[in-house]
């Protein structure tokens, strides 16, 4: 897609590592100016200066999405670095509990999962909207889960923000369709980030056995899928959830055929 957001800007939130941080590299391949947010600024200013390196341009903006004066203050100094607003990938998370019973799930866990995943994606697009509907519209992708469309017992913060993402992005869609402004989410299954290669060997073959594909997502399969989801080619879709996930919510496997026996 070199050249595709030529003279184009793109936020991006959770840009630090994984996701983020391969979304922000091909936005930038791709053309775009990128101001890249997150709360580790000095990864933050690794990835801008290696952006900037390979001949992109990149801003590097330290942002808690928790914090509604943070967002403010990131989409602003967006606008002033490039002046303008074009795409969002609002890839953000955090908080929340390890699995849990939910009877047990403590309050603060639940809400520190609401601040950041719901409320956060909430606020970055009503700032992101607001600049967008100053120039000629623009594109908002979201970054839920297959937790968003499926239930997973033990984790009750997580699956509810995400659920709540989903309905977050249909309403956008639907209220500002009309005003040139797309909005739309992707749902990544297990994706080879650096939480899953911390959790080891083991721990990933298993995730990828479950999968359909048998193998596990890479962070570049998500950004593609962002990208495309920014891109003109994308033009007549809104309000949609684009599940990344080798197969896993199509439904249940074939069964194995028993060879007879011999």
């Amino acid at each position: 897609m070199t050249g595709v957001f030529t003279n184009q800007v793109a936020l991006v939130t959770g840009a630090s590592r994984g996701i983020g941080a391969a979304t922000a590299r091909a936005l930038a391949q791709a053309g775009a100016a990128v101001a890249l947010a997150a709360r580790d600024a000095a990864r933050l200013d690794t990835l801008a200066a290696d952006i900037t390196a390979a001949g992109g341009t990149a801003l590097s903006v330290p942002t808690d999405i928790s914090d509604p004066g943070d967002i403010a203050r990131m989409v602003a100094r967006t606008l002033d670095a490039f002046g303008r607003l074009d795409m969002a990938f609002n890839n953000a998370a955090g908080g929340g509990h390890p699995p849990t019973p939910l009877t047990e799930v403590a309050v603060e866990d639940f809400d520190s999962a609401f601040a950041i995943n719901l409320r956060g994606t909430f606020l970055c697009m009503q700032h992101e909207i607001a600049a967008m509907l100053e120039r000629d519209g623009g594109a908002i992708v979201n970054m839920t889960s297959t937790a968003g469309l499926e239930g997973v017992g033990g984790l009750a913060a997580y699956v509810s923000t995400k659920h709540g993402i989903v309905g977050l992005t249909k309403v956008a869609a639907l209220e500002y369709a009309a005003r040139g402004i797309r909005v739309n989410a992707v749902a990544p299954g297990p994706i080879l980030t650096e939480q899953l290669e911390r959790a080891g060997a083991a721990a990933q073959h298993g995730a990828a056995q479950a999968m359909p594909m048998k193998r596990v997502g890479r962070p570049e399969e998500v950004a593609s899928t962002v990208m495309w989801l920014c891109s003109e080619s994308a033009s007549f879709i809104t309000g949609a959830t684009i599940p990344i996930d080798g197969g896993k919510l199509a439904g249940m496997a074939p069964f194995a055929r028993q060879m007879p026996a011999a």
